[in-house]
């Protein structure tokens, strides 16, 4: 599978994305026009002193949740991705991380509450393993999703307990050395799309197909209750680094992407504690 480094100047929506790169320029202040889409990763693994600094910024409702992680590794990576989002989110809305105010629709989508004036700001966070990946855009919903590859999940039992019927034809039909890629293109585009609808496993994943065969385009290719859906939406590959799969779907056409490495470290020079 081709993977082209991005070219941050000027990527017009191609359908397969690798290359993140470390951002170079000023983290005091993000600009975000309506024509872009960003994209960031950020590493969750740090030292647990860090992580207690970090836990200080987040909301009574966000600790309460990572506390209903079993082990502390997971409780630890949610607290860090929690923060990234909240420090990535207030660099655009120039804020303090820890002033801004989380609402959730029906099925768990998160959105900002008072953000201030100008083009709503719409965001995604999914996390998988050790590494997050965040999207950010004005004014078109956006989904992203972010799987750590486990081959030994990647089986017809359960592509057939999820994927629809014309995905499932796709992937019987490729050789045995193409399932794991094939799986997990499938499962990330399908994850993106739902997440972008607010819809969560609610909405059923069998009831649309997404493409992904080896060398077709990524796309959305049918939703059985509206045959003019698909048209709506652009779905592309993330290729964070080796070991995960990652997709992004994003509402309309015609919009630049580029993607980013957020360095966590960012998280501190923004810390301020005392807040909430």
């Amino acid at each position: 599978m081709d993977v082209r480094p991005l070219d941050l100047t000027s990527s017009r929506a191609p359908s397969r994305i690798g290359g993140f790169r470390r951002y170079e320029g000023s983290f005091a202040l993000l600009r975000l026009r309506t024509t872009e889409v960003h994209v960031w990763s950020a590493f969750l693994d740090i030292a647990p002193s860090s992580v207690r600094v970090l836990e200080q910024g987040l909301s009574e409702g966000e600790r309460a949740r990572a506390n209903r992680f079993y082990y502390d590794k997971d409780r630890s990576r949610f607290i860090v991705a929690r923060y990234v989002l909240r420090s990535i989110l207030g660099r655009y809305l120039e804020t303090s991380p820890a002033r801004l105010r989380f609402q959730y629709g029906r099925y768990g989508k998160p959105f900002l509450v008072e953000e201030g004036c100008g083009p709503a700001l719409r965001f995604n966070i999914s996390h998988s393993n050790q590494m997050a990946l965040y999207a950010v855009a004005k004014e078109r919903e956006i989904g992203i999703d972010l799987e750590h590859i486990r081959p030994k999940l990647a089986s017809m039992e359960v592509a057939e307990r999820f994927f629809s019927p014309r995905e499932i034809a796709a992937l019987r039909a490729l050789p045995a050395d193409h399932l794991s890629a094939a799986f997990f293109a499938c499962w990330t585009r399908k994850e993106a799309y739902i997440k972008a609808l607010g819809e969560g496993l609610s909405y059923p994943l069998d009831k649309f197909d997404v493409s992904l065969e080896p060398g077709r385009p990524t796309a959305l290719l049918r939703t059985y209750d509206d045959p003019r859906e698909a048209s709506r939406w652009t779905i592309q590959d993330l290729f964070p680094m080796a070991g995960y799969a990652g997709a992004i779907a994003v509402q309309g056409q015609g919009y630049d992407i580029s993607c980013r490495q957020w360095p966590t470290k960012e998280c501190f020079g923004y810390f301020r504690p005392g807040f909430g």
